[in-house]
């Protein structure tokens, strides 16, 4: 699914108009909904800065409208392959179903990959038991990893506080 077809999903399931979150985002209100039809029908592909302003407004995850192309298949296969190469990911029949896994073993980055899985697994558990609601569910899902409690995540500050910080305390730092 392309960002704008996550755009347009996630607008509707806010209920927001094209124009409300256009001008949401900063576009003028004579033109909100046409510059943000454009970014939904694919003929304009927002900018990073633009997708985060557009994923805060939409309380999602900017990963959550910035996805790997898996339109297709053949686009799906290959994303999964990627996934073997980089997480060890294999493929297997288990009673007769076909089943993927992530070998633990393969790096450091293999090991967290399955962390946050189980951290989905656990997710999903809840919603299967009905301690949660779908609502809470997705709220999760589409703002992975802020609400996620099974792992520590270390927030970096923005190039612009670490350039304001150096700029405040040169005169301090050792030649």
């Amino acid at each position: 699914m392309a960002i704008g077809e996550r755009i347009h999903f996630f607008r509707i399931m806010r209920g927001m108009t094209q124009k409300y979150l256009g001008m949401l985002v900063g576009f003028p209100e004579r033109s909100a909904d046409v510059r943000l039809a454009q970014y939904e029908t694919g003929s304009r592909k927002p900018k990073a800065n633009l997708t985060a302003t557009l994923a805060q407004a939409l309380d999602v995850a900017p990963q959550a409208l910035d996805i790997p192309d898996i339109d297709s298949y053949i686009g799906l296969m290959h994303t999964l392959f990627t996934l073997e190469d980089i997480y060890g990911l294999t493929v297997s029949e288990s009673d007769g179903e076909i089943r993927l896994k992530v070998n633990k073993d393969k790096n450091k980055d293999a090991a967290e990959l399955l962390k946050m899985l189980s951290a989905w697994k656990e997710q999903a558990d809840k919603l299967s038991a009905e301690e949660i609601s779908r609502e809470d569910y997705d709220q999760w899902r589409y703002n992975y990893p802020k609400f996620d409690t099974t792992q520590h995540w270390a927030k970096s500050p923005s190039d612009e506080l670490s350039d304001a910080l150096v700029e405040a305390f040169k005169d301090k730092l050792p030649d």
